[in-house]
Order: structure tokens, then C-alpha cells, then sequence
């Protein structure tokens, strides 16, 4: 028989190593080498012996007595505790509920649905214009389709005769094999190999499909991109996603827009910014201006007196909410333009100004000009 190694070197830690820090070591390794992770050869060995170590370092008192006498500790012949099992007869234990506790899986891989799953979801990405996602627009995508077999309705057999119960988990999908450890007499559970969990056989394939149950297809789907949407934001359509298990149904298709930027308008939720340049005589003056909105031009008023920097809204010329028929403002920018030059007579007729609004304080000229 082999010599047993040490269960400091089995766990790869020190003497000195804390109970958090076996514990982790252990957890590691039992992830590593268990018989249903774990399909190398040697693997349920190393699982046991790794049992093995952390059941003698995670007990202090065992701990304590392999420090001082190795394993002629637990020597039956030695006066140990027996060398039996040192927990009792568990009986039959499965090892999904022992790992369960450990790794949050519990007895879920064994418990896996025979019955219809839904397909998962599928994400593709879009990229449209920015006055197309004011306005809306209708797209064509051709995604790839995978829908069942309509020869086969998802069985992958040529006909309902061709299939049989599986014989070597008797139809089950899953195969039991029971094992002695440390713990006891444990059960674990698999996939059954020839059947790869289907619990069926198929004598012969479907002539349509060759056995996948499925077929694929290119589809040329118009999908409806509504007005207002902006990117980032994902319009989704039903069925046309990855196709489902056991006859169940296709997940959806998420088409997400990426909206490009304007070379005119900036936009902010719903509303729309824009600027626009006035002279700064219109702008002492007043008068009424031309401005560019996501819906075409309109006129808009620009009062006597307005300052630089001056917000100007245009309500409802945002755009359109998505949840509601109301639309967000369009929000102008005033930006007043100086001139760089002036001719003599323009500079005469300045000077007059500023000479006569000089005894006024606060006046439009001196906001533009400044006082001198």
C-alpha cells in the first residue's frame, strides 16, 4: 500500500496556516479534482485524498494529535479512533448535496429541466442617423433563424419509431455511480455518455435537419425604429433570438441603436440645442431670424436689447418622448457677433451712440461695447 502523504502538502499550506486558509485551500482543490468536474484519470484519488487532509487539519483536536504522531494518530492498531469512519453512517450520501453547501450549486446540476427551455436572448447593434432617430425609421436586418425542424418537430429522428429509451440510463438522461470516502458511502450523478442526457436514442436522423432537430435560416425581418429613440436604447424583437431546448421557444432579438451625432444640433433628453449667430445691431434693434429646427425652418422673434448668451426656446421643436405623445423645446443659443472691422462712417456713427447712451447706465451699447 502507499504511503499516505502529508495533508499539509496535500492542501499545499503550512503548519501555521489559519482554519480560513485550509479551508480555502481545500475548497480549491475538492472544485478541482471532483468526479463530476473532473473527468481525468486520477482525479477521484486526488479528490479523496484531499477529503482526507482537510477532514484531519479542519479538526483541531485531529490536527493536534497527526502534529505530534502523524497518521499512527488514526492507526486502529494504534489506539487511535479507528480508522472507521470518524463521522458515523451517513448511508448513502449524494455528493451535489455535500458540494452544494460548499460551491452554492447544491443538487442543481442533477436537476436539470428535461422539459421545454427557453432559448437565450441574442444582442445586435445598429447604427442609424441622427435625423433618422428624431423622425423614426423602419430598417431591414437579416439575422441567422435557428427554429425547430418541421420534419421532425425538434426530435431529430426521421419518425417517432425511430426513437427508443436509452439503455444504459434507461431513459433517465443521467447515470448514478456510488463510491466510499471519508464521508461515507457517496452517490454522484452525470450526464448519461451515449445519450448525452437525452435519455433517447435515435436509430435514424432526420433527412431535413441530419439530427439536430433545428434548421437555420437567413431571415429578412423590417423592424420599426420609433421616432425619439436615442442610442444606447434597444428595440426588441420577439422570437428571433437562440432557440430553445426541448421543443421550448426562441429567446428575442435586441436590436440596439447607435445614433450619430449632428453637425447642427446637440441634443439633451428630449430637447434640442442649437446656435445661432446675430448681428449685433439686430441684436440692439430686434428683428426676426431664420432658424434651422429637426422638423425644417421657422422664424423666430429676436427681441430688442437681447444680451450675448442670451436662451431662446421654441416649445414642442424637441423631440418627440417615447412614452408620450409630447415632444421636448428647441433651445437657442444667441450668439452676438462683433464686427473685426469698421469703416469711418460706421465708426462716426458708433461714437454718436455711445455718446448719447454714455448718461444711461446698464444700456444695451455699453453691454456689448463696454463703457470707455
Amino acid at each position: 500500500m502507499a504511503q499516505k502523504r502529508d495533508p499539509y502538502e496535500v492542501l499545499g499550506v503550512s503548519k501555521s496556516a489559519s482554519a480560513d486558509e485550509i479551508k480555502s485551500a481545500y475548497r480549491k482543490l475538492a472544485k478541482k479534482y471532483h468526479p463530476d468536474l473532473n473527468k481525468e484519470p486520477g482525479a477521484e484519488e486526488k479528490f479523496k485524498e484531499v477529503q482526507e487532509a482537510y477532514d484531519i487539519l479542519s479538526d483541531p483536536n485531529k490536527k493536534a494529535k497527526y502534529d505530534q504522531f502523524g497518521y499512527a494518530a488514526f492507526d486502529p492498531n494504534s489506539g487511535g479512533f479507528g480508522g472507521g469512519n470518524p463521522f458515523g453512517d451517513f448511508g448513502d450520501v449524494d455528493l451535489g448535496d455535500i458540494f452544494g453547501s460548499f460551491f452554492g450549486g447544491g443538487r442543481s446540476r442533477r436537476s436539470q429541466s428535461s422539459g421545454p427551455v427557453r432559448g437565450a436572448d441574442n444582442l445586435m447593434r445598429v447604427r442609424i442617423s441622427f435625423m433618422d432617430a428624431i423622425n423614426g425609421k423602419k430598417i431591414v436586418i437579416n439575422p441567422v433563424v435557428e427554429e425547430t425542424c418541421p420534419h421532425c418537430n425538434g426530435t431529430g429522428a426521421e419518425s417517432p419509431s425511430d426513437i427508443q429509451s436509452c439503455p444504459d440510463c434507461h431513459g433517465t438522461g443521467r447515470i448514478r455511480s456510488v463510491q466510499n470516502t471519508i464521508f461515507g458511502r457517496m452517490q454522484s450523478e452525470r450526464a448519461c455518455p451515449r445519450c448525452n442526457g437525452t435519455g433517447k436514442i435515435i436509430n435514424k436522423r432526420c433527412s431535413v435537419c441530419q439530427g439536430k432537430g433545428y434548421t437555420s435560416k437567413k431571415e429578412e425581418l423590417e423592424v420599426n425604429i420609433p421616432a425619439g429613440i436615442s442610442s444606447g436604447q434597444q428595440v426588441v424583437v420577439r422570437g428571433k433570438g437562440q432557440r430553445g431546448q426541448n421543443g421550448g421557444p426562441n429567446g428575442d432579438l435586441y436590436i440596439e441603436v447607435v445614433v450619430d451625432d449632428s453637425k447642427i444640433f446637440t441634443r439633451e433628453g428630449n430637447d434640442i440645442h442649437i446656435y445661432k449667430d446675430v448681428s449685433y445691431i439686430d441684436a440692439i434693434l430686434g428683428c426676426e431670424v431664420e432658424v434651422d429646427t429637426v422638423y425644417g425652418k421657422v422664424n423666430m422673434k429676436i427681441p430688442a436689447g437681447t444680451q450675448p448668451n442670451t436662451i431662446l426656446r421654441l416649445s414642442g421643436k424637441g423631440v418627440k418622448d417615447l412614452r408620450s405623445s409630447s415632444y421636448g423645446d428647441e433651445l437657442v443659443h444667441i450668439n452676438i457677433k462683433l464686427p473685426t472691422s469698421l469703416s469711418k462712417e460706421e465708426k462716426d456713427l458708433l461714437i454718436q451712440l455711445r455718446d448719447k447712451s454714455s448718461k444711461k447706465s446698464n444700456n444695451i451699447f455699453s453691454s456689448i461695447f463696454g463703457k470707455k
